[in-house]
């Protein structure tokens, strides 16, 4: 063990070491590990292939180990803005400290602008805001971590990230499983429904993970072939 974090509301996330790699999990469910992050990072880079504008204004729900982030930073222009937001204040901490060298200079790169704070509320803050707005705050699209979480997956929610984009933008939502209902959510919210899946981790056969894609009309979204 190394560290626990407190989650505002309630609940606990550890931090945990073996050999050189990390975990942070919550109770007994890993949220994320250092060893596998392909789709983590695939929800960023996916993103912006759909995307026509690499210098738009990005939303991350979510810090975890930063290859999110990384991803981001790696896929958009020097003119891109990036605002993270993180609910958890000590995963900032653990980004500064044991987990530093897995961020590198990211936090520090003049596009990043991170905000402790419940990722709904910056959503809730105006409309045509974002170009892309991508959330990895559970393990899929339900209040997981805390049950405040359940706002961002409800028809309310989606309703209010679909203002919260510009025309064109892209709501992208990571998920460790699968689910029907909500991508019936996402439609009914008046998106444009991508569906992916792919490998937990490289060479996995047997595990896998989701990516949901969800396009705002406009003139911004490129056509990706059907993968679902």
């Amino acid at each position: 063990m190394v560290d626990v974090a407190d989650i505002p509301g309630g609940g606990q996330l550890h931090l945990l070491k073996c050999g050189k790699e990390y975990s942070i999990q919550f109770g007994r469910d890993e949220l994320m590990g250092s060893q596998d992050h392909v789709s983590e990072m695939a929800l960023a880079t996916l993103t912006s292939e759909r995307l026509d504008r690499k210098d738009g204004h990005v939303l991350v729900g979510g810090l975890g180990m930063g290859f999110t982030l990384d991803a981001v930073l790696g896929s958009w222009t020097c003119d891109a803005l990036v605002t993270v937001a993180e609910l958890v204040p000590q995963i900032l901490v653990w980004a500064k400290g044991p987990l530093a060298h897995l961020f590198r200079d990211n936090l520090a790169d003049p596009r990043v602008s991170v905000r402790v704070v419940d990722v709904y509320d910056i959503i809730m803050e105006g409309p045509d805001r974002f170009d892309a707005i991508l959330l990895d705050v559970d393990n899929g699209p339900d209040g997981f971590i805390t049950s405040r979480n359940d706002r961002l997956y409800s028809h309310a929610g989606l309703s209010a990230a679909y203002d919260a984009l510009r025309p064109g933008g892209l709501l992208s939502v990571w998920s460790s499983y699968s689910d029907d209902c909500f991508a019936g959510r996402l439609e009914e919210a008046g998106f444009d429904v991508d569906e992916i899946v792919l490998p937990a981790y490289i060479g996995s056969t047997e595990r896998w993970h989701n990516i949901w894609f969800a396009a705002k009309p406009g003139p911004a979204i490129r056509k990706a072939a059907a993968s679902r």
